[in-house]
Parts: structure tokens; sequence; C-alpha cells
């Protein structure tokens, strides 16, 4: 098991933009594309706070990860989805990633 940590940070002024993409097109073509969705929040003290759309996904393996992110990525709706929001111009000023091991830590 891992689990994908994604955040957006939102061009100034578009964070609203941001989340109305995540809550009408990204969360159904994520469930589409049978990736599971573990939390999602805004950030509310750190970098970026009030800025930025964080979202976490549970995946079997990284092959599993890969897969449903090539589908989703490639689904036409999804493309259509992007391309309508980012009509006023881009969302995102920065998006970065992690992967996460759920292997618990061992402590000597």
């Amino acid at each position: 098991m891992i689990y994908e940590v994604r955040e957006y940070v939102a061009v100034p002024g578009r964070l609203e933009a941001v989340i109305d993409l995540f809550t009408s097109a990204t969360q159904p073509m994520l469930a589409k594309h049978g990736m599971e969705l573990v939390s999602a929040g805004r950030t509310m003290i750190g970098e970026h706070s009030w800025g930025e759309l964080v979202y976490t996904l549970r995946f079997d393996d990284l092959a599993d990860l890969e897969r449903k992110w090539n589908a989703m990525l490639a689904d036409p709706e999804w493309v259509a989805a992007l391309t309508a929001a980012e009509a006023d111009g881009p969302l995102f000023a920065t998006m970065r990633r992690r992967v996460l091991d759920a292997a618990p830590v061992v402590t000597a």
C-alpha cells in the first residue's frame, strides 16, 4: 500500500476555481478511474496557508498509481473539464506530489 500526496498552490485569486474544479470534475474522475481519495483540504497553517489544496490518494503499488493516473489524464472528459476550468487563465502556480510508503517505521 502506498499513498500519494498532491499539493496544488493556486494562482492568486484562483483558489475558488481550483476548489470548484476539484469538487465538480476531479473527485468524480478519481472515482471513475478507481482512485481512492483518503483526504482533501486546504492548508490552514504553514507555507501557502489558505491558498493551497492538498489531497491524499491510496494505491496498491506504484504500478497501480501509474496505470490509474495515465487513464484519467488521457480521459477526454477530464481534458475537457481542465481546459474549461482554465479558460480564464491558469489555475495552478505550482504543484508538488509525494509518494509515501505505508510500511511502518522501525526504530532500534
